[in-house]
């Protein structure tokens, strides 16, 4: 399967299988959503289950939010992360924190899925990677899949999650794994390992990471569409180095990554958003916390820019092979 197809596969798994799962969004339903995600689901579920609405994400949010607390399992789409901004005082204020203000009593079981990061060619307004923000908001949890088998496991995971979940998927992916050379032909997901996606139900469990490519040399934190750019750089380069594919950022997988780093002595972390309080200095204040005295060499990132996300200077903003090589070679050098 494509990761599309994979999304669709688990939305439609879930929906069979829990009359309380509905899928709300803009064109979702009729349309099947902008990238197809949702295609033929409102033909086979209805128009009460799967349905269109507003353009309004806080209104969206908000509804997810009630029907929740009523008992429905929401999976609300926002078209694009760069629209969840209006959204965020019901995420933050009222989603994330229903289980404690109600000591229990009421949980918001909704999965908020949204296409996010760029390499499209989306400019400043569809391209975005918002993920440092939900990652700091206590009572949300944040997953990110990198493969078709992932994304269909996690999605489900997310699913039967009491818990809010914002689901972001790299939607530079949706089609075909990406190595970060832009001027290369596109490739398609068919013969990939990650691929290989089962019909039925499955689980892929929140908070553990994959390792991608077992090494020595240095770890290699990432995820989403910078997994696939990070695993072609190192076989370019022939570097030893361990790829772990985070998965979920929160939970985050800590004693995956501490082991690896405590193995390696080094220690790079790769992500699209801009660098700034973005998820990797989380990660490096965690491997310096925790590591420290198994270090060899200072602690790298590459990351996006702190500028918007640019529609002419695409290449040069998004992390690709050449900045992630320059920083494997000074950190194996230190």
């Amino acid at each position: 399967m494509t990761m599309i197809q994979a999304i669709n596969s688990a939305l439609d798994v879930m929906m069979d299988r829990d009359p309380d799962v509905v899928v709300m969004g803009e064109d979702v339903g009729y349309f099947g959503g902008v990238f197809r995600a949702t295609a033929g689901l409102q033909d086979k579920y209805g128009k009460n289950r799967v349905f269109d609405t507003p353009i309004t994400e806080i209104g969206i949010i908000g509804v997810a939010i009630g029907m929740g607390a009523y008992g429905l399992r929401p999976v609300p789409e926002i078209q694009f992360a760069d629209y969840i901004y209006p959204a965020l005082d019901q995420l933050v204020s009222e989603a994330a924190r229903l289980r404690y203000r109600s000591a229990g009593e009421f949980v918001a079981p909704m999965t908020v899925r949204s296409p996010f990061g760029g390499g499209i060619f989306g400019g400043q307004t569809h391209s975005q990677s918002p993920e440092g923000i939900f990652t700091h908001v206590s009572g949300v949890k944040t997953v990110i899949p990198s493969t078709p088998y992932d994304a269909k496991g996690l999605l489900i995971s997310a699913i039967e999650d009491n818990d809010p979940v914002i689901f972001f998927e790299p939607k530079r992916i949706y089609n075909g794994p990406f190595d970060g050379h832009y001027d290369r032909p596109a490739k398609g997901w068919a013969g990939h390992p990650g691929a290989m996606v089962p019909t039925g139900h499955y689980r892929v469990p929140l908070g553990q990471a994959r390792i991608v490519r077992p090494g020595e040399a240095l770890t290699i934190l990432c995820y989403g569409t910078m997994e696939h750019v990070v695993e072609s750089t190192v076989a370019d380069m022939g570097v030893d180095a361990e790829i772990i594919d985070l998965r979920t950022l929160i939970p985050l997988d800590i004693d995956a990554v501490e082991r690896s780093v405590k193995k390696t002595g080094r220690c790079l972390i790769v992500h699209e958003a801009t660098r700034t309080s973005g998820f990797g200095a989380e990660l490096s204040a965690l491997v310096q916390e925790r590591c420290f005295y198994h270090l060899e060499a200072p602690i790298e990132r590459v990351t996006g820019f702190d500028t918007p996300y640019p529609h002419s200077l695409e290449w040069a903003y998004f992390p690709g092979p050449v900045r992630i090589a320059k920083a494997i070679d000074k950190i194996m050098k230190d």
